[in-house]
């Protein structure tokens, strides 16, 4: 039941496709901490890119990937293999400007997380955000954006016969999203939360 992904990976085209033939699944974070993809060193971005039974993570703060970028994954890979990810870090849906992670000091500024010296060190990001950011940023259809934010990482975790979209039997957690796409309610399990 374990899947395993490869991220903040230097690995070249050939032991990735190596990884495959051993259960590699997808990759995580894709582009994040992973050399640039290049005409004759394709590295994890051109792996991702260019298979279509792998999954890959995309942060959509349009800070951690430039949005040209996203775009590329989403085309390449479509809304069944591209899933939208968080890297969220404590301070979403908080009030704080920052905490201190391994001894350091991490800062919170302009939907960011950055070290005392400006390196982007985690993200802001809500799942509601992240679909906000495909849809008006990156002008992928809202349905898309949803299947990207649910269903697909479900069927990367294998759980997409019980999370992941809304029928019969499936658990009921829901978010109800204004117009806006921002996050008005959530269930839990068929449980309404409250704040």
């Amino acid at each position: 039941g374990v899947r395993v992904a490869a991220g903040h990976t230097e690995a070249d085209a050939a032991r990735l496709a190596e990884a495959r033939a051993h259960g590699l699944s997808g990759y995580t974070h894709l582009f994040n901490a992973m050399p640039p993809l290049q005409g004759r060193a394709p590295g994890p971005v051109g792996a991702a890119l260019s298979e279509r039974d792998t999954f890959c993570g995309l942060i959509a703060d349009l800070h951690h990937v430039a949005p040209e970028s996203l775009k590329a994954a989403i085309l390449a890979k479509g809304r069944d293999r591209a899933a939208l990810v968080t890297d969220a870090m404590s301070t979403v849906g908080t009030e704080m400007d920052g905490f201190t992670l391994q001894g350091r000091r991490i800062l919170r500024g302009g939907g960011r997380l950055v070290t005392e010296d400006g390196v982007l060190a985690g993200s802001d990001l809500d799942m509601a955000t992240a679909v906000r950011n495909a849809v008006q940023a990156l002008k992928v259809p809202l349905e898309d954006a949803l299947v990207m934010a649910s269903l697909t990482p479900a069927r990367w975790l294998g759980l997409d016969d019980r999370i992941g979209r809304i029928a019969p039997g499936f658990r009921a957690d829901f978010v109800l999203l204004d117009e806006g796409l921002t996050a008005r309610a959530t269930w839990i399990g068929g449980a309404r939360e409250t704040s």
